[in-house]
This record gives structure tokens, sequence and C-alpha cells, in this order.
């Protein structure tokens, strides 16, 4: 496939094979084992001296095609997919962090991803240090002798800051450390770690790459010799594998991405701009909004703001809840990037993993609030938002009944 092509049209085209039988569509390979020709084939190929299928948790080909589509948009040389995002977190941690080493991440991350590295790492005897990776000195300092790794995201979930992927590479490089980012709230239509230097990219396949919420999944985006160390350790031992039928409905789902992500940062941007008005909210989280200060980055880095916004109310916890559940098109769920716009209140739901002073530290506070902007009309999504904050309107003395 041509490396030149428009990332929408490798979105469609990017990594797929021959079809024998000419299907347009490219067939779903829905089986755990392969027959060899013979005894010799089977030793050749576990021998790595044949190509070829042999044991879908070892490779399958629809799930290579996903790979492959993957490997093309991020710029890598192979990609591996996972059976969900923190199957793909836990392989890149795991497979390549050792006893002793040290992890340094941002002190804001998925909840999950939090919980992984705060409690089971230390486990392992792993040891990790928590830092906001725009403060460049700080990252400086927090580098020691036994530091192998940087963990992001950038844009972090759920609060939206964006960090400067130029300068985490060159720091990275400086210190002979893996730059490791997960991609997830961009995907590669919108953002490319790896032109800027960063060795691994990773995304919950989940959420906008796919983009019908039928799916769980994760893929990883490297180089050599990372994708070897991978695959033997953390894809053939631990055996987080994608299914198959999961692969094939992601493939299916990334024909539509290019398309997808327009309509998604274009109702974003107008959702965001609305919400900026709203005397209710004391900051509104975008980087599409000139007021945020990721807002520079878009240009440099990133193609527009993306499909997620989160506020911060002037509320209660009870006013903000109550918000929540007036709403009535917003779907009250974690995830993102569906066709259907969702809400979440991160610090009980996604970030509850955090205790209070983690959650201080983090920024997450009991005002605030994500949302997933669809793929409805934008006139019915601000309708919506438009009718829940009347709820924040009524007198503090109702504020008890709610």
């Amino acid at each position: 496939m041509d490396s030149k092509l428009h990332p929408q049209t490798a979105a469609i085209h990017g990594g797929r094979s021959q079809e024998p039988q000419g299907a347009l569509v490219s067939p779903l390979y829905q089986s755990a084992t392969f027959v060899f020709e013979d005894v010799n084939t089977g030793s050749q190929r576990f021998a790595g001296e044949q190509s070829g299928p042999i044991y879908t948790r070892l490779g399958n080909p629809t799930v290579g095609e996903f790979e492959r589509r993957m490997a093309h948009l991020e710029g890598s040389d192979g990609a591996i997919a996972f059976a969900s995002g923190m199957g793909a977190v836990s392989a890149v941690l795991l497979g390549l962090l050792s006893q002793g080493d040290h992890l340094i991440v941002n002190c804001c991350l998925y909840g999950c991803t939090h919980s992984l590295v705060s409690e089971q790492l230390p486990r392992f005897g792993i040891e990790v240090t928590a830092i906001d990776f725009s403060d460049s000195a700080a990252l400086a300092d927090a580098i020691r002798p036994n530091t192998k790794m940087l963990l992001l995201e950038t844009p972090v979930n759920p609060h939206l800051a964006v960090y400067d992927l130029d300068e985490v590479a060159q720091i990275a490089r400086a210190n002979d450390l893996i730059s490791v980012v997960d991609n997830t709230f961009m995907t590669p239509m919108l953002q490319l770690p790896k032109r800027h230097g960063i060795d691994i990219v990773l995304h919950s396949a989940t959420k906008f790459l796919n983009g019908h919420g039928d799916v769980i999944a994760g893929v990883v985006c490297a180089d050599e010799p990372y994708l070897s160390q991978l695959r033997e350790r953390s894809l053939k031992d631990i055996g987080a594998v994608l299914s198959p039928h999961d692969a094939w409905l992601i493939l299916r789902g990334m024909k539509t991405l290019g398309i997808r992500m327009e309509r998604h940062c274009a109702s974003a941007q107008q959702v965001a701009e609305f919400l900026a008005k709203q005397p209710q909210i004391s900051k509104v989280y975008y980087p599409g909004l000139a007021c945020h200060p990721g807002y520079d980055r878009i240009g440099p880095q990133m193609k527009a703001g993306g499909g997620v916004i989160a506020i911060e109310l002037d509320a209660s916890l009870a006013l903000a809840v109550a918000f929540v559940e007036r709403l009535k098109l917003f779907q009250i769920a974690v995830s993102l990037g569906d066709a259907e716009s969702l809400v979440q209140h991160p610090a009980t739901m996604t970030h509850a993993t955090y205790d209070e002073v983690q959650r201080q530290k983090a920024g997450i506070s009991d005002g605030l609030i994500r949302f997933s902007i669809g793929l409805e009309h934008v006139d019915d999504i601000l309708a919506d938002l438009a009718q829940a904050f009347e709820v924040l309107s009524r007198e503090p003395a109702q504020e008890e009944v709610l």
C-alpha cells in the first residue's frame, strides 16, 4: 500500500491483502487454529522460517489486517492488537519493564491505567513517579539512573490537558528512555505521535477507531525491537488476544473514521463554544478553544480539538449529578467515540480509583463532567444541554430535594 495515501484513504485501504475469491470486504477468519500441509510446514512456521498462520493467539489473518492498517496510519513498523485498551497498556508496561525499573507517568491518567501503575506495578518491584508533563523541569528532575519509560496521554483523560510531544520525545531520547503515548482521544486522523519522535503509540480501539460501541479492543503501534519483545512477552505468554470477529468489526468501523472524526470535531467545537458562554460553568476544557493552554498545539501537533469536552460546573456534587441526570439525548455511560453522545462523572466513575489527594493533584473535582460528542445533529445536542442547565438555575433551597 502506498505510504503517501491520505489518512482517510488509508483507513479504508491500508493493510489489505489480495482476497483470492475477489471479495470486496475482507473475510473473517473465525478460526482458533490453522492446518499445516505437513509436519515440516508446521515446524518451519514455529521456527519463523516460513510465514503463515499457526494459532490465533499467535496471529490471525483478520487481526493481522487490522494491525497492518494501524501501523500504516501511525507510521510504525508494525502494530499488535489486544483484547482491550488496558490489555494494550498492560502489554507495554509488563512486556518492557522489569523489576528495579522506574516509570514516569503523568499525574492524571485514565482511572484503570492509574490503578495499574499505582497498585499493580509496585507489586513487581517497578517504581513509579507521577508528575505534570507540562512542567519540563519537573520531568527532567524526576529522571533517575533506573528510569526506563515515560507514559502519558495527550489530550489527557478527562480534562483534556495537552502536552508538547516534541519536547517529551527530546527528553526521552536525551536520557535513553522509551516514550509511550496514549493516542486514543485523537486517533491517527488528528495526531501522529511518532512523527514527533515518540517510540510507542497505543489506543483503546474500543473508542473512535471502532466508533460503534460494540467492541472492546486495544492496539500498540511500534518499531522493532519493541514489536518482537511485545509479541513474545505480552501477546504470546500473557495472551490478551483480540478476537478475529472484533478485529473485523473494527476494520468495518475504520472505513468511516475520517468522516466521523470530522463530524465529532465540528460538533464538539460548536458545543464547546456554547458551553463557554454558560454562567453556571467555571471552566470548559477543550483544546479547540483559544483560552485552552493547548490551543497552540493545534496545527503543529494536532489537526483539531477532538470529540471530547469536559466542564467544571460551579455547583455542588448534588447539582452536578442532577444536571447529568436531566440530560435526555446524552446517555450516561463511560467510554467515548461512539455515534451516541455520552456523559459521565469522572470522580465517581472512570476515575474512582483515585483517592482524595490523588484526585486533587490530578484536577478531578466533584463538579467535573466529561462529554463525548456523538454524531447526532449538533442542534439537537445543543438543545439537550440547554434544557439541562435549567436545573442549575433553581433556587439554592431546592438543591436539598434533588
